[in-house]
């Protein structure tokens, strides 16, 4: 029989896995546009899959984790341990990803499609939702460690998230690429997260509650702004 603490503890995390999962799916989608239209969807999943499976093996290599938070050498007079290592370069690789969709945005038509006819190879595509995911399983694997004491609980919750993310990335992915708007918040997102990333690699830690907050906040303002445009193109329609 199952303990009443580990319930909760298992609904709390998959709960919270399934919302700091969110930037995951955005950015895995942003990388499947770079395959061919039909193995997008096949990318995104791999890309869900993969972040599960390095969860998993994160969860049950704790030990080696927590070892990345040893000094490995100093650079001006600053430690740079495994893990302070990883969130730099994964902090670099988004930044340079958010910004460049941003600026292909910001490029005539034409510019655009011309760069974006020019796909990744799959493998290419594949590295890279492998190497963010590295990324993004450490804030995951931190919070499991945090909120539950068995292991169990951890993995369950990880898989459960999983699933409901794989359920979730086809909508988010179709609303995502459909709405201009949307998409460069989604990059503005990133290139926030991207930041984070960068700052906790020097030691500088942001408390990741402003920055969900400010998303959500954005994220609201920006679905009242697409309502409001829908009623005005109705009414203008009639």
């Amino acid at each position: 029989m199952f303990s009443q603490e580990a319930l909760l503890s298992l609904l709390a995390l998959t709960s919270l896995e399934i919302i700091l999962g969110i930037d995951n799916i955005v950015f895995i989608s942003i990388l499947s546009g770079k395959v061919a239209i039909e193995k997008q969807k096949r990318a995104r999943q791999i890309g869900l899959l993969l972040g599960m499976g390095i969860r998993i093996l994160m969860l049950m290599g704790l030990q080696w984790i927590q070892q990345q938070d040893q000094p490995l050498f100093e650079l001006m007079g600053h430690p740079f341990s495994g893990k302070s290592i990883m969130l730099l370069v994964g902090g670099l690789f988004l930044l340079y990803q958010s910004v460049h969709e941003i600026h292909l945005k910001l490029t005539l038509p034409e510019e655009e499609h011309q760069v974006r006819s020019q796909r990744s190879g799959w493998n290419a595509v594949l590295i890279q939702m492998a190497l963010l995911n590295i990324v993004f399983s450490l804030d995951s694997v931190i919070t499991a460690v945090g909120m539950a004491k068995e292991l169990w609980v951890m993995i369950v919750a990880v898989v459960a998230s999983m699933l409901v993310m794989l359920l979730a990335a086809e909508p988010i992915s179709k609303f995502v690429q459909e709405n201009i708007s949307i998409k460069i918040l989604a990059l503005s997102f990133l290139v926030m997260i991207g930041v984070s990333l960068l700052a906790e690699a020097f030691d500088q830690h942001l408390e990741k509650g402003y920055i969900y907050f400010a998303m959500a906040f954005s994220f609201a303002i920006e679905m009242i702004n697409l309502r409001i445009d829908k009623l005005k193109n109705q009414s203008s329609s009639k």
